[in-house]
C-alpha cells in the first residue's frame, strides 16, 4: 500500500512519445493532434488533404511542439506502409495511434448502393484495420508496447437512424479493438475504443442549426451537442501510462445521449 506522501495526480506528460493521428485534416483528428501535441509528443499527423496539414503542423509548431504533416490515404495498403516509414524517420518509433480518419455516407437503408457500402466498409473497417495491423507490428518489433486508440461511436452499440451503414462499421471497429487488445496484450499493447456521442465539428454543424438538427438535440436528455475538448480528458487517458491497466475497452462518452 503506497504512503500518503507517494500519492501524485495525473499528469498525462508524453513527453518523449512518438503519436501517429490519421484524419488530422479537420474535426477530431485536428483536436486530438492539437491535444497531443500540448501534451508534450512529437505528432505525426496524416490525411488527404496535405495542405491542411501543413497549416496544423505550423499551428503545432507555433506551440513549441513538434508536428510532422504526413500524405495518407487509409484505404490503400501502400500508402500506409510509406506513411509509417515516414513517420518513424521524421520523428522516431512509433508509440501511438489515434485511428480516427471515418467517412459517412448517409441513406435509407433501402437507397443504400454498392459503392457507397464499399466505400464505407474501405475507409471505417479495412483502412482502420490495416492501420492498426501496421503500428501493431512495428510496436511489436520494438518490443517497448504501445497504445493503439480507435475512434468508434456510439453508433456501435445504438441504432441511429439513417446510419444504418455506419453503425455496422463502427460495431466492426468496436469487435476488432476488443481482439486485437486480447491478441497484442502479451506485447503490451494497449488497445481501446472511443465511441463519441454527436460532437459539434465543421462536418455536422449545417445539420444541428437545421430545423431538424434541433428537434434531435431535444431528444437527447441534456439538450445539448458535445464539443471536440470533450473528449480530451478520454483521449489523453488512453493514450498515456496512466491508461497502463485498460485495454479491450470502449468507452462510450456521449453525454447520455444513447441512453
Amino acid at each position: 500500500m503506497a504512503d500518503a506522501t507517494e500519492i501524485s495526480l495525473p499528469s498525462y506528460d508524453l513527453t518523449g512519445k512518438v503519436a501517429l493521428v490519421t484524419g488530422a485534416t479537420s474535426g477530431l483528428g485536428r483536436r486530438f493532434s492539437l491535444i497531443l501535441a500540448k501534451a508534450g509528443a512529437k505528432v505525426a499527423i496524416t490525411g488527404r488533404r496535405v495542405e491542411r496539414l501543413e497549416v496544423l503542423e505550423k499551428e503545432i509548431g507555433a506551440l513549441g511542439a513538434t508536428a510532422a504533416a504526413i500524405s495518407l490515404d487509409v484505404t490503400d495498403t501502400a500508402s500506409i506502409a510509406t506513411c509509417l516509414m515516414e513517420t518513424e524517420a521524421k520523428l522516431g518509433p512509433l508509440d501511438i495511434l489515434i485511428n480516427n480518419a471515418g467517412m459517412n455516407v448517409q441513406a435509407l437503408p433501402a437507397d443504400v448502393t454498392p459503392d457507397g457500402f464499399d466505400t464505407m466498409f474501405d475507409t471505417n473497417v479495412r483502412g482502420a484495420f490495416f492501420m492498426a495491423q501496421a503500428a501493431g507490428r512495428s510496436m511489436i518489433a520494438r518490443g517497448a508496447g504501445g497504445r493503439i486508440v480507435n475512434i468508434a461511436s456510439i453508433g456501435a452499440h445504438k441504432v441511429l437512424p439513417g446510419l444504418t451503414i455506419y453503425c455496422m462499421t463502427k460495431a466492426a471497429v468496436g469487435m476488432m479493438t476488443q481482439s486485437l487488445a486480447k491478441e497484442w496484450a502479451r506485447h503490451q499493447i494497449n488497445v481501446n475504443a472511443m465511441c463519441p456521442g454527436f460532437i459539434e465539428t465543421e462536418l455536422n454543424s449545417d445539420w444541428f442549426q437545421s430545423v431538424g438538427g434541433q428537434k434531435q438535440i431535444k431528444t437527447w436528455p441534456r439538450r445539448r451537442l458535445g464539443l471536440e475538448e470533450d473528449l480530451d480528458g478520454t483521449l489523453l487517458l488512453l493514450a498515456s501510462d496512466h491508461g497502463r491497466f485498460i485495454t479491450g475497452s470502449l468507452f462510450t462518452v456521449d453525454d447520455g445521449q444513447s441512453l
